[in-house]
């Protein structure tokens, strides 16, 4: 960015920002997030819109690759692995973030609305984990009623865990 007079940008979602899907010397190098604050599957609508509207957007059509939108999500640490071989599917994944980090619903709250047990467990444990990482984090860009950053910080010493 130095060199060419540019900002770098970021490439995390909030979902995979929440759940630590995403690399701190990879991914996250950069100076603004600007994607920072959308789910994966807002992403993938966002991306669809873009495609659909090169009037609106003054980019040409299909300028997003469309096997970036359809292949199933992944990492990319190792060979034939998928996000969703350790976590659930986004659809689902989305509806918990959106809940426990947006509208503040405890763990009691999202099994009352239905979800697993275990799996709100396991995902409360890795977005509260992962704290660490998005304190290193560029900025984002905040189009949610609680982004990450400033917006909400939790503690990430002494072994937090949710009351």
């Amino acid at each position: 960015s130095n060199k060419m007079g540019s900002l770098l940008i970021t490439t995390g979602n909030k979902s995979e920002l929440a759940t630590g899907y995403c690399t701190l010397y990879g991914d996250m190098c950069g100076g603004l997030a600007v994607i920072s604050d959308l789910s994966k599957m807002q992403v993938y609508e966002l991306a669809r819109w873009i495609n659909a509207n090169p009037d609106l957007t003054r980019l040409k059509a299909n300028v997003i690759p469309s096997n970036s939108i359809t292949k199933p999500p992944s990492a990319e640490l190792k060979p034939n692995q998928i996000d969703q071989d350790t976590l659930p599917p986004y659809e689902i994944l989305d509806q918990v973030l959106v809940a426990y980090i947006e509208e503040q619903q405890s763990a009691a709250d999202l099994v009352k609305r239905g979800f697993d047990p275990k799996l709100v467990r396991e995902l409360i444990r890795k977005i509260d984990l992962n704290e660490y990482k998005r304190r290193q984090a560029a900025p984002g860009l905040k189009v949610t009623s609680k982004a990450f950053g400033i917006g909400r910080r939790i503690p990430i010493a002494q072994q937090y865990r949710e009351a």
